[in-house]
This record gives C-alpha cells, structure tokens and sequence, in this order.
C-alpha cells in the first residue's frame, strides 16, 4: 500500500511531460494541503462527537454502537495523520524516519480497521434481522464476541500495518519525502503482501457487504416491518461510501504495483492524487451521514444541544440572582442616605 505521497524517485521524463508534471506539482500543493485539512477539521468535530454521543449518551447499548465506536476511533487515528501528509504534500518531509513510520502505520492501521469493521457490522445487522429469533435469544452471548471481534479486527489490521511501521523512512531526492523501502530480495514478497492486503482487506470484505446486504434487502423487502429497521440507511449508506470513495484509489495502487512503468506515468500519477484525495473524505463524510441517516443519532445531538442551552441559561440566571442579591443589599443603604438628606433639609 502506497503512503498518501507519490514517489517523486526514478522520474525520467520528456521535456513536454517535464513540464506538464511540474504543472501538476504546482496544483497539488495546493490541492492535497486544502483536501487534506478541510478533512482533518470536519473530521475531528464529528468522529469526536460520535464518541461523545453513543459513549456517554447510547452507553454502547447494541453491538452495533461498539463497532461505530471503534469506527470512529480508527478515523481519528488516521485524521491525526493528515497534518503532517498536508506539509509534506506543500513543502517536504520533515519530520524523520520515525514519526515516517508510525504516519504510515497508522494510515495503513485504519485503512484495514475501517473495512473490516463495516464487515463486522455489516454481518452483525445481517444475524439481527435475516436471523432476527436466534440473534435475540442470544444477544449477550453476541455482544461479548462481537467486543473479541473488535479487538481482533485492530490485531489484524496491526499485522498488516507492520510492514509500514518497519520499512517506512524518509528519503531525499529533490526533496524529502517519507515512504516505505524494501530490499531487493523482499520485491517479491512485497508485491505479494500488497495482493493479499488487497485480497483480505478490501475484496473479501467487499463481497461480504454486497452477498449480506443482498440477502438483507431480500429479508426486508417481505418483512411487514419494514420501517422498523431505519438503522440500515445508515449503515448501508456508509458501506456503500466506503466502496466508492476507496474502490477507485485501492485498484489504481495495485494497478501501479503489478506494472512499475506506471511509476513514470505522471497522468497516472494524477489519478493517483486525485482519487486519493476522494478516498480520504471518508473519514469526515461518516458523521454527516449519521447526522442525516440515523434518526438516534440526530435525537441525541439535539439533546446536547439543550443541554448546552440549559447550561447556558443557568449561568444567566445565577449571574441575574447575584446582580438582584447585591442589588437589595446596597438598596437600604441607600434609602438611609436619602432619608439623612431630606431630614437636615
């Protein structure tokens, strides 16, 4: 899996396409630093509002809110990194071989803890409503696995991270950049460590979602309670963002890893950036789908929002009572004033 920074190594390009390439690292600086924070801050706000709501509010009632849960934690983890891919992608890589290591890791560490967790939920909604008698009857028995399944899903997103926690590094060419490194002897191995990546973390879990969803929609479609099951909008809303916004990158990556002259392509070096950018959007799009997709959510938003106001008016109350309290301690002094006054007069 490539870093979220083309590699600017063994470009060996005509004078046309020299120029054309310039160009368009001209417009990515721009581009990419923009991209990178308008998702960074959309982001932050909403996966840190999501925590907030179904921690403190939902108290991670269902299955389903713990996977959110970790969802949101993933994307956090990865919006962290965007900061330091929006200087590099301006200027250069600055920051060490180190800090090179742990961006890529965690930039790989969510890629995978992402699509593996809209798997678990994906399945998870399939047992409650394909197999809703058996998915009630033993419901705590599926909370307790579904939280073992949380935790392996990140121990086997972290395998697949170690690679880039370990071969990442920072390299200077005409500038420094930060990406991962294998050894000769490791070429092959590397290719097919992409492919399986590709295999076990994208397109099986793809096809999961499509055959479960397919069956789900099936269900609902003879089911007389459809309305009741308004929490699939949303989740299979999110499924198919997420296929959409990373189909495209993911294919053009391991496209570019089966031919290496696409390295020396800088049109494909274009579709690169750009479907990059789109498949980073996913991180900040998920709060705003469960704003207007997921009616419990928007309940409790709603409730913060009051509680906001409540606290508010409470403040202004107490500030108001201070004011009249200091006012009716002052008032007799004054009246004694006033009377004095008018008494010598």
């Amino acid at each position: 899996m490539d870093s979220p920074e083309w590699n600017y190594a063994d470009l060996n390009l005509t004078v046309n396409d020299y120029y054309e390439s310039d160009n368009f690292l001209r417009a990515s600086k721009i581009f990419l630093p923009c991209t990178y924070g308008l998702a960074f801050a959309f982001g932050l706000i909403g996966n840190s509002l999501v925590l907030f709501i179904y921690i403190f509010y939902e108290k991670l009632k269902t299955l389903t809110d713990v996977f959110l849960v970790s969802l949101a934690t993933a994307d956090l983890l990865f919006l962290s990194t965007l900061p330091f891919w929006a200087y590099s992608a301006a200027r250069e890589w600055i920051f060490g071989s180190v800090m090179c290591k742990i961006i890529r890791g965690l930039y790989i560490l969510n890629l995978y803890t992402s699509m593996l967790t809209l798997t678990c939920i994906t399945i998870e909604r399939f047992i409650a409503i394909a197999q809703a008698t058996k998915a009630h009857i033993c419901q705590a028995k599926r909370m307790f696995w579904g939280k073992v399944i949380c935790i392996l899903v990140w121990v086997v997103s972290l395998g697949f991270a170690i690679p880039q926690f370990k071969y990442s590094t920072q390299s200077d060419y005409d500038k420094s950049v930060c990406h991962a490194v294998y050894s000769s002897h490791l070429k092959e191995l590397e290719l097919i460590f992409k492919v399986l990546q590709m295999t076990i973390g994208f397109f099986i879990p793809m096809l999961t979602m499509i055959i479960c969803y397919s069956i789900i929609i099936k269900t609902l479609l003879h089911s007389r309670s459809f309305q009741k099951h308004k929490s699939l909008k949303i989740i299979f809303t999110i499924v198919v963002l997420f296929i959409l916004t990373q189909l495209p990158y993911n294919l053009l990556i391991l496209l570019r890893s089966i031919h290496t002259e696409f390295y020396l392509d800088y049109k494909f070096d274009c579709a690169v950036v750009i479907t990059e950018a789109i498949a980073y959007l996913h991180s900040c799009l998920n709060p705003i789908l469960y704003f207007f997709i997921g009616v419990k959510f928007r309940k409790n938003f709603q409730k913060i929002i009051k509680n906001i106001r409540c606290v508010k008016h409470q403040g202004i109350m107490k500030q108001w009572q201070t004011t009249e309290e200091d006012g009716s301690k002052t008032s007799p002094a004054s009246h004694n004033v006033e009377a004095t006054s008018m008494y010598t007069l």
